[in-house]
């Protein structure tokens, strides 16, 4: 099958503005009727608790809430192949390096002599972190969530993850938690999983916030629930955007796009060229390199129903329309590279230069995988450290500051009739 035949392809110069907006126009918030079995299900475990939970567990799959032995967790960690505890050690140090240095710190100003208003930002006493599991463990998931709370200094953090068919949890998921000196960990995935942590069921006690992606259902109950206690964002399907010229080596483009049609068959994979035999050389290396790869069969049906070539007439609109989609993951294999992402404003995670592949931020550079999708971008960042704790604001006035302020509170409370 040929590339272009994967891929549907515009030229950006021949689109209307109403065109052109549907192309970056998508939701990170699942459909309706996923919304509506997601909300009787957070509903059922909000008025049913562990009965509930358990009930749900047995019939939608993912685990009937039961929490893992701790001796559990040490033994899978000393059951991890040492290649793979040695991963997870290193991933875990990056993500705890740049982590700890977002610790945000108290900030102060003084607006009139006498008048103290601060800023002040203190860690969340617990939270929930939500691990995809079953047929997919993430493992790397668990370090994103966990590694940046601990790094907050959230007291008791609660995992949830789905179990498999046969009730286990995946080995490696249970290591990675060991490893990280993780206690509990719930074997539970879904929509019920999200109203356990949100509301507490009677064994599993309540958090304050919950983060970590899932899919479609997880995604509609974090939102359900998210007027009662806080969330990190909606996550929907994976997606990125690659932006290249001529400099760019096609085979390095090319791996970038596949990296992300391979997460799964609804993932948006964008290439954005300046040129269109930029273009062309691209989607001939996807075309040798999809039926090599083990899950070809998805990366194929992401390509066809998802995938999107777009040839910019210039450098400078290729880098607006990237902009315009705010994707989560952004590749720039542009002539100075550093230039252009100095000049983008919406994306979740940016990729400068031929040497920044997208598994390095997903797994190993320190940078967070929990990133804004369907275009939320534009106004939301990646899970960070202040994401794990909450700010309030103190103000302090001596006598004569109060005095200062007395003539502007008594003109405005009066023209509001207070």
């Amino acid at each position: 099958m040929a590339a272009d035949a994967l891929m549907r392809r515009v030229d950006l110069a021949l689109l209307t503005p109403e065109e052109r907006r549907s192309l970056v126009t998508r939701s990170a918030v699942p459909s309706d009727e996923v919304r509506r079995e997601a909300a009787r299900i957070v509903e059922d475990v909000r008025r049913g608790g562990d009965v509930m939970l358990a009930t749900l567990g047995e019939r939608l799959g993912g685990g009937t809430g039961e929490r893992v032995p701790a001796a559990d967790l040490a033994a899978a960690a000393s059951a991890l192949d040492p290649a793979l505890r040695e991963a997870i050690e290193t991933a875990a140090a990056n993500v705890r390096a740049v982590h700890a240095d977002q610790v945000p710190g108290p900030r102060s100003v003084e607006p009139v002599p006498g008048v103290v208003v601060e800023r002040r930002w203190a860690p969340l006493r617990r939270v929930g972190c939500y691990v995809p599991g079953g047929r997919a463990p993430l493992p790397s998931t668990l370090v994103m969530t966990v590694v940046p709370a601990r790094a907050a200094g959230v007291a008791s953090i609660a995992v949830a993850t789905p179990a498999r068919e046969d009730g286990s949890v995946d080995p490696v998921v249970l290591g990675a938690a060991g490893l990280l000196g993780i206690d509990e960990v719930w074997a539970m995935g879904g929509a019920q999983a999200v109203a356990a942590l949100a509301y507490g069921t009677g064994t599993i006690d309540p958090v304050q916030k919950i983060v970590g992606p899932g899919n479609a259902w997880v995604t509609a109950a974090k939102v359900l629930v998210s007027g009662e206690v806080s969330i990190d964002m909606p996550a929907g399907p994976s997606e990125a955007l690659v932006l290249a010229d001529a400099s760019a080596d096609p085979r390095f483009v090319a791996a970038d796009l596949l990296a992300q049609a391979e997460h799964g068959e609804d993932s948006p994979v964008v290439l954005v060229a300046d040129e269109a035999a930029v273009a062309d050389a691209v989607l001939a290396e996807v075309e040798q390199m999809v039926p090599a790869l083990e899950r070809s069969d998805t990366i194929r049906r992401a390509l066809t129903g998802h995938g999107l070539v777009v040839v910019a007439p210039d450098r400078d609109e290729a880098i607006r329309f990237a902009d315009e989609f705010a994707a989560e993951h952004l590749s720039i294999h542009l002539a100075d590279p550093a230039i252009a992402a100095e000049q983008i404003t919406g994306a979740g995670s940016v990729f400068v230069g031929p040497w920044a592949p997208e598994p390095i931020g997903d797994y190993a550079s320190g940078a967070n995988h929990v990133l804004p999708t369907g275009g939320l971008a534009v106004s939301l960042g990646p899970l960070a450290t202040e994401d794990f704790g909450s700010w309030r604001q103190v103000q302090t006035l001596t006598r004569d500051g109060l005095e200062e302020l007395r003539p502007t509170v008594a003109a405005l409370a009066a023209a509001e009739g207070l």
